[in-house]
Parts: C-alpha cells; structure tokens; sequence
C-alpha cells in the first residue's frame, strides 16, 4: 500500500505547489468559538488564500487515524495534519517535554520556550527522514483541567480512588504520581467509558466536553492548569520542498498568523471557558494558588520517573526556567 502511495506522489509532485491545493486534516469540528486549532487554521488559511495558495480543510478522521494519516504526509499524499504530539514523538521523543505538568505557565510562555529553543529545528533534523516536518504546535484551548462525571476535585487525594483516561505513558506517570491511576483510552471510546464508568474522568481543556457534546454525562471541571493542550502540525516535506521561495515565505507568514490567530482567541477565552462549561450545568472547582500548587508538588515526581532522559528534562526545565 505504502508503494502504492509513493508512486501517486511521485505524480502529483510534477504538478505546480501553487496550482494545487493545500489540504489539510482538521482534529475536531471547524468551530472558531471552541477550538483554538481551528482558530489557527482560519488564520493560516487566509493568508495562504490571499498568495494563491487554496487551503481544503478536510474534516476529523475522515481521511484517516493517526497512523494513516503520517503515512499519507510521509508520501506526500496529505500536505498538512493537525496531529497528535505522539505521532512526533515516535520518531523523536524529546518532544514529550511539552507534556511535563507544570512545564509552563501558559501558551504564550510555551512558544516562547519553542522560539528561543529553536525546537523546531531540533524535532526536524531528527525527523526529517520520515519525510515531514513540524511547522507548529498550537493549543486546542486553555490549559487543562480535571474532568470528571461525578467527583469534585480539589486536592490530589480526591482522586485516590478514580481512573482517568490517559493519553499515554506521560500521563499515567503523572496520576499516579498525584495517587490515582491511568488507562491508556483511544479518544473515541472515552464517551462510552465515562457512561459505563469505565473510567472517571480525563485531563483536557474546559471546552473539549463542550465541543465534544460530553456535558450530559461530564459534571465536574477542575481548573488544575496542568498541561497545555496541544496539537502538531506536521506537513508533507515532499510537499514543502517542492514550494518556491515565495511560496515558502507565504506558508511562513501564514504559521505566524496562525499562531496570532489562536493566541488572540486564548486571551479572550481563558477565563469565559470556565463560564460556558457552568453555562452547560458544569460544576467548576477553580483552584487557589495552595490548592494548584498541591498538584505541581507531586508532579515533580514525573520528571524524575525515567520517563524522559535527564538530559532531556534539563533542556526542557533550563528553557522553561529562562523564558518565563
């Protein structure tokens, strides 16, 4: 199939990148007012439009998971996805320093780290023989907080007898180092999950369970602002080789609106999320600083998990310190 896929490439690689349209793979609905995503792709797609460059957004999962759709930017199938981070990180692993709790203060302090870093040129050199490249990382709303169907969360010990979904090994290092425990759930199944108690909760941004249509079943939103929820955009490098220079420069500015975009919708969101989820008959527990800072202290025990190199977390700590 992977041969296949190539051999279509390799013919649509003779076409003009101007000519053709630049499609790119939405995560989740196409809504400005709950998706940070989908702000930067508004921002992205009208500066491409005005170069001549047509953006086709194509809806979640309809041309594929996660998988499929790596494979299709690998053969340059697909020009750019809107991705989970995991589809980097098995390629090159130091980028699950995004996913430390308590890493960063809030989005803007996480782009100031992935600038002055220059992490970007890090992840690509590492995963440039995959064919694609890392052109963003882009949060989906504010920072996360713990949702839950039934239990109130203040303190860790609240969650001594709760299981949460985890996206990964990442996050089951961090519940159980606050004192409850993970499962790795694919997102698809998490509704059914949370109705059949399955599971108790998840860790996401205040306007997942909105824009996902959880709020019948999820009753609790804690306002831990542990992680920065994000996603990656990955782009076909077949694709972006075979720009011009102005072409190049156009998807430049482009990233750059992008990231404007979301931010500019992140300053005006951060705290009226809080209120559309008790709009929705969410109960929300917002935090004191004592109470957050409980959650950071015991956090400190997934840096120091093996979960990541010491090296690794000592670039990301010493970046996260000097930007803050």
């Amino acid at each position: 199939m992977k041969l296949k896929h190539i051999a279509l490439a390799a013919l649509m690689a003779t076409a003009s990148a101007a000519s053709a349209e630049v499609k790119i793979a939405l995560d989740g609905a196409p809504d400005p007012k709950v998706s940070g995503t989908y702000n930067w792709v508004m921002g992205f797609s009208e500066v491409l439009d005005k170069a001549g460059m047509k953006v086709r957004e194509m809806p979640r999962d309809s041309v594929g998971n996660e998988a499929e759709k790596f494979d299709q930017l690998s053969t340059g199938l697909l020009e750019l996805s809107l991705s989970d981070v995991r589809a980097i990180a098995q390629v090159d692993p130091f980028i699950y320093g995004l996913r430390l709790p308590y890493m960063f203060d809030d989005a803007a302090h996480m782009q100031r780290a992935l600038a002055d870093g220059k992490i970007f040129d890090r992840v690509n050199e590492a995963v440039a023989g995959q064919d694609v490249m890392l052109l963003a990382i882009v949060p989906i709303g504010p920072s996360s907080g713990i949702i839950t169907t039934n239990a109130a969360v203040r303190t860790p010990d609240d969650m001594a007898d709760l299981r949460m979904r985890a996206l990964d090994d990442a996050q089951i290092a961090m519940y159980k180092a606050w004192g409850t425990t993970g499962t790795v759930v694919p997102w698809g199944e998490v509704p059914a999950g949370l109705q059949t108690g399955v599971i108790d909760g998840y860790l996401n941004s205040p306007f997942v369970p909105i824009s996902f249509g959880q709020t019948d079943f999820v009753k609790n939103f804690s306002d831990s602002r542990a992680i920065i929820p994000i996603r990656a955009v990955i782009a076909s490098k077949m694709w972006y080789d075979g720009l011009s220079d102005t072409e190049r420069s156009a998807v430049t500015d482009a990233i750059a609106a992008g990231n404007a975009a979301t931010q500019a919708w992140l300053d005006v969101v951060s705290s009226t999320s809080l209120e559309a989820l008790e709009a929705k008959g969410v109960t929300v527990q917002r935090l004191t600083d004592e109470e957050r800072g409980a959650f950071r202290e015991r956090s400190k025990q997934v840096y120091e998990s093996g979960l990541m190199p010491s090296d690794d977390v000592k670039v990301w700590t010493d970046l996260s310190d000097a930007t803050r």
